[in-house]
């Protein structure tokens, strides 16, 4: 017994101390541009490579305030991301509950066309996108990019949500029914109510799109005005020269810190969120 218990502690440190090491490792980067915003001379990115700067200095945070439109473009991207999380939740929620509750003629058909746009690579129909927001006079508005990613956000949500729908027990809406409950009732005060945790997985996961998305911001917004965080920093790097890195890596964390409040504030619903909706189809 006392083997067999020794084997199973044993067994146990290794697989805990193999996962802390990987969580190591995927920390490495992030480590690696907390150190060079932080150091004063620069040289984290010459040759004396040391994780520890020899002079500390919080200039490059404050030069990414003052000398650049950071603010300006989070005020943009916080505007994105609410709208499509607010526009896609709200086209996505009914949809789900009624692909989950309703058995009509094409359902399994809506299903698969659901399924495959969601398969299908944005980036291939990203010259199809141009021309028709260009035609609509959508190119280089906020409104274009709300709807385009709208569109796909809501795709996710309802593929997302349905299958948690439809773990949730039909007898509890029957009950409410018994009780006098309308339709909308059971759906607002019931329904939603216990579906609580896939609802605010799906919108965190719909803000983390919106908020890292980088391939249409920069193709469909031009002025610096208009640019959303990803896009900025990418015109940051890209525009100025090798010394102006320990800035970037200062802006990189900045803009990264909402984003991880976000998945902190919604940690506990993170696990029941993402796997309860893969119980039913």
């Amino acid at each position: 017994m006392k083997k067999r218990s020794f084997k199973r502690f044993a067994g146990g440190m290794l697989i805990n101390l193999f996962f802390i090491g990987c969580c190591f490792l995927a920390l490495l980067p992030i480590l690696y541009a907390l150190s060079v915003s932080l150091d004063a001379k620069g040289s984290l990115l010459s040759s004396n490579f040391s994780f520890i700067p020899k002079e500390f200095t919080l200039g490059h945070y404050r030069k990414v305030f003052t000398s650049e439109p950071v603010l300006l473009w989070f005020s943009n991207t916080l505007l994105l991301t609410a709208t499509t999380m607010i526009v896609a939740m709200s086209a996505a929620v009914p949809a789900a509950y009624v692909l989950s509750r309703k058995r009509f003629a094409g359902r399994k058909a809506v299903l698969r066309i659901l399924l495959l746009l969601y398969s299908f690579p944005s980036i291939l129909s990203m010259f199809a996108i141009y021309k028709l927001m260009s035609t609509l006079g959508l190119i280089n508005t906020h409104i274009g990019l709300i709807i385009i990613y709208a569109g796909t956000m809501s795709v996710f949500a309802v593929l997302n949500m349905k299958g948690y729908f439809s773990a949730i027990p039909v007898e509890i809406e029957e009950a409410g029914r018994i009780d006098g409950c309308s339709d909308f009732n059971i759906v607002t005060k019931i329904v939603l109510p216990l579906a609580r945790p896939t609802l605010i997985v799906t919108g965190v996961m719909i803000a983390n799109f919106v908020w890292n998305e980088y391939i249409f911001s920069i193709n469909f917004l031009t002025g610096s005005d208009r640019m959303t965080l990803a896009s900025g920093l990418y015109s940051l790097q890209a525009t100025e020269t090798s010394g102006s890195w320990p800035v970037f890596a200062a802006a990189s964390l900045v803009v990264s810190f909402p984003v991880l409040i976000f998945f902190f504030l919604s940690q506990k619903h993170m696990i029941s969120g993402l796997t309860s909706g893969g119980v039913k189809g």
